[in-house]
């Protein structure tokens, strides 16, 4: 099986890494992009790139905006996946009206998208690299681990806590950068992980919940939260906290009373090993993928030119790459003027954001040309 990836090489990094390698063990071949394809390029360019007719075009949500024109008329199945479901939840809706399945990493998300009009929606939680947890025991040395960014707006409840946990448990350095291969060696080490979501989205059962569960550390985490959506349950798979008041007085307890810390921590550790792997996604990807096969399901599909064409517009505009999104303009104006006065309204919209940092940027670099040398 041969799988069209609209990304480079580099950017199946983390989560889309692990599902690279993922895919790769089961024998499939991965194509990516090569340095010569344009963002907007044509998607027939990069079809020659691959041996054999691919079993699917897929979309990672990587860094780099790629979309080539054609997706809406390909025949073959296309897929995207939506990883940070809850951030700018209607843009992604939008795009995703480009392709046949979409795969959303958070539960609820599904409803929301085939209620604005998508039926290939399917929720894929996240899910962990099983070999990364495997081997000996190692000694828990650490009394609450962490690995995670605590800096930024989003997460002044993530740095409070943080500090406060400091003052009380031993922990490993939660200032650090940590690599896969070092997070797991971390939470494998460490009796208690703390895992604290973004202040705008709490809930979050987000990778470090999974991967802290598969190295068998007890997860404390806050309620309410996905995980109880994805089948996991408080008390018996993780300790959940409702106020961040009581989670110093929680880990306490539980590295006191190690009897019920191991039940728990081993319960949470077999559920996700048994139904929260890579290779399980992988293989409910493939049937996903059968089912594509028989059926294109994208709304746009069926659209006129110039609705898939603003769609476009959209997508490059809000990843602010403007010089693609104004490269769809004249073509939508051709086919309808109401359609275009909609895409410029987007692309002044895009401008409008980019000008505050560009402001910042130009009076930074002021202040560093003013600042007398030493």
């Amino acid at each position: 099986m041969t799988i069209l990836v609209l990304c480079w090489e580099s950017n199946l990094c983390n989560t889309l890494g692990f599902y690279a390698r993922a895919l790769r063990r089961r024998g499939v071949r991965l194509v990516c992009a090569g340095p010569e394809f344009a963002l907007n390029g044509n998607l027939e360019d990069w079809l020659r790139l691959c041996p054999e007719r691919p079993s699917l075009i897929w979309h990672p949500e990587s860094d780099v905006p790629f979309l080539p024109w054609g997706l809406a008329s390909v025949d073959i199945p296309t897929a995207c996946f939506q990883i940070d479901t809850y951030a700018y939840t209607r843009r992604r809706i939008s795009r995703s009206m480009l392709f046949d399945l979409v795969l959303v990493f958070h539960p609820g998300y599904d409803f929301k998208f085939r209620e604005a009009g998508h039926p290939g929606v399917e929720f894929m939680p996240h899910a962990i690299d099983a070999e990364l947890f495997s081997g000996p025991e190692l000694e828990r040395v650490y009394d609450v681990g962490w690995v995670g960014q605590s800096e930024g707006p989003i997460y002044r409840a993530r740095a409070r806590i943080l500090t406060e946990l400091s003052k009380s448990f031993r922990m490993n350095a939660v200032e650090r950068r940590y690599s896969a291969e070092e997070l797991t060696s971390i939470y494998r080490q460490s009796k208690i992980v703390v895992n604290i979501g973004r202040d705008d989205y709490p809930q979050d059962a987000n990778v470090r919940a999974f991967e802290a569960m598969a190295a068998g550390a007890l997860l404390v985490t806050s309620l309410p939260s996905e995980l109880t959506a994805i089948g996991f349950r408080d008390g018996v798979h993780f300790i959940g906290y409702r106020d961040e008041a009581e989670i110093t007085g929680l880990v306490r307890s539980y590295l006191t009373d190690e009897t019920p810390r191991r039940t728990i921590a081993a319960a949470g550790r077999e559920l996700v090993l048994r139904e929260h792997t890579y290779d399980n996604r992988i293989h409910t990807l493939f049937e996903l993928i059968a089912g594509v096969e028989k059926q294109r399901c994208a709304p746009a599909r069926s659209w006129a030119e110039e609705r898939v064409r603003l769609a476009y517009l959209e997508y490059f505009a809000v990843n602010g790459t403007l010089d693609c999104a104004l490269a769809e303009l004249p073509v939508i104006a051709q086919r309808s003027l109401a359609k275009a006065a909609v895409g410029s309204a987007v692309i002044a919209r895009a401008w409008a954001r980019r000008i505050p940092g560009q402001i910042r940027n130009r009076l930074t670099r002021a202040a560093g040309l003013a600042r007398p040398k030493s």
